[in-house]
């Protein structure tokens, strides 16, 4: 099967859209085939800002309207206490809400962006997923991450090149609880790494301390850069040093 047959056989679809690299391909492959395609983003602590504007700037570009559902996440127990499959809690608990309101807008089929280059034996959150009878078209149809990247590309889309960012509560060491406070210092440090060159790493915590995770690529300026990044993550955290590895 490839997406054309998929979006011929299932007309009418929601997305769980992310803004992301592969959601973002999803959307517009079906949007080029004529389908009936609603995008939901929902909004939570666990996703930055630029996350939701590029899925507005994404949905915009393409000429689909997006729908935002804002979600208080760390209102389930499950999920703040941040236990080891937290993902699975997550991914119920918001998959469970979206496909309540599509199901209210008349779409009875939901699917999202897991690629067949996802490892689902790494992901308790694809539990869910499968649970909820949610389904996965560019997994579905064999299509890998370098191969959505290239047809993203020829398709003018700006997420062709965007780098994976994981959600903001897989920075937290399993078993800290999850509270808003923490995890937006750890966006705003992020963000301020990014406006310095940065992208494609994590600010991990344990605690009030925080560490960098970078690809190797960029650690040699990472390295050379080390009090400036120290006194960036000082500003949220209560590091005396910093540590800086390879992700």
């Amino acid at each position: 099967m490839n997406l054309n047959e998929f979006f011929k056989e299932n007309p009418k679809v929601a997305i769980g859209f992310s803004g992301g690299v592969d959601s973002a391909y999803l959307l517009y492959k079906a949007k080029e085939c004529g389908t009936d395609i609603q995008p939901y983003y929902i909004k939570t602590a666990f996703q930055p800002e630029f996350e939701l504007y590029d899925a507005l700037r994404l949905c915009e570009e393409i000429g689909v309207k997006l729908k935002v559902i804002d979600f208080d996440i760390l209102s389930v127990p499950e999920i703040k206490a941040n236990p080891k499959n937290r993902c699975y809690y997550c991914k119920r608990a918001l998959f469970s809400a979206l496909k309540m309101q599509a199901e209210k807008d008349g779409y009875t089929l939901l699917i999202d962006g897991t690629n067949a280059s996802d490892d689902l034996s790494d992901r308790p959150g694809a539990k869910a997923i499968s649970e909820l009878s949610v389904r996965s078209p560019l997994r579905e149809c064999g299509l890998t991450k370098d191969e959505i990247r290239k047809l993203s590309k020829e398709a003018g889309l700006f997420t062709w090149n965007k780098p994976s960012y994981s959600c903001l509560a897989t920075r937290v060491r399993t078993g800290t609880a999850l509270d808003e406070n923490l995890l937006g210092r750890i966006e705003k440090t992020e963000l301020e790494l990014m406006s310095s060159g940065f992208s494609d790493f994590r600010v991990r915590t344990d605690g009030d301390i925080a560490s960098l995770e970078i690809k190797k690529d960029q650690l040699l300026k990472a390295k050379k850069m080390h009090t400036e990044l120290l006194n960036t993550v000082k500003k949220q955290f209560k590091n005396e040093t910093l540590e800086i590895k390879e992700r």
